[in-house]
């Protein structure tokens, strides 16, 4: 493990949400989608599943997503942004069966609350260590997504929407055409 759990947790979700607003279209349609994502990435604490929500977590996205394209003291201005706009108090806490880590907010902080402080602490995480550079885009020419590479080697150059596949294959398929001209 690169960094703590939680950190780890919420650079992965923060990715994912950022993502969510792809190039093909929304892919956080509905309450039933946040639903979802917010059992998928393990939020806990209140969920209001109301559009209101939904609203504002989207809300979120073009912030969270500048944050893969700004230099440090732009990541750092956004980070401070939004851990002073959401009054983060960070605090150490257990619940659910997982060990202490750190909540800058309630519990029954808004979600969108929750979602916007886990990102900048986990970043803030990111740039005390001085490892911004294993948040990266898609190298597949087809794919705006945004991903963080947690590899030990830091090698991880594809997102998870199978962009790593269908280079292989394309890749693939050239040399069989070179090999046979």
């Amino acid at each position: 493990m690169l960094f703590a759990h939680d950190t780890e947790c919420s650079l992965i979700a923060t990715a994912a949400l950022v993502n969510t607003d792809g190039q093909d279209g929304e892919d956080l349609p509905d309450v039933a989608a946040l639903d979802a994502f917010f059992t998928a990435h393990a939020y806990s604490g209140r969920h209001e599943h109301t559009e209101t929500e939904l609203r504002a977590v989207r809300a979120l996205r073009p912030r969270l997503r500048r944050i893969w394209h700004a230099d440090v003291d732009e990541i750092v201005s956004i980070v401070n942004g939004l851990l002073r706009e959401h009054r983060a108090l960070p605090q150490l806490i257990t619940h659910d069966d997982q060990p202490y880590h750190l909540h800058a907010v309630p519990r029954d902080a808004p979600l969108a609350t929750r979602i916007a402080v886990e990102a900048a602490m986990a970043i803030a995480d990111l740039i005390r260590g001085g490892e911004l550079r294993r948040l990266r885009t898609c190298e597949h020419p087809d794919c705006d997504n945004v991903l963080v590479d947690l590899s030990k080697n830091r090698s991880r150059r594809f997102c998870e929407a199978g962009c790593g596949n269908r280079a292989a294959v394309s890749a693939y398929r050239a040399r069989k055409a070179a090999a046979r001209t």
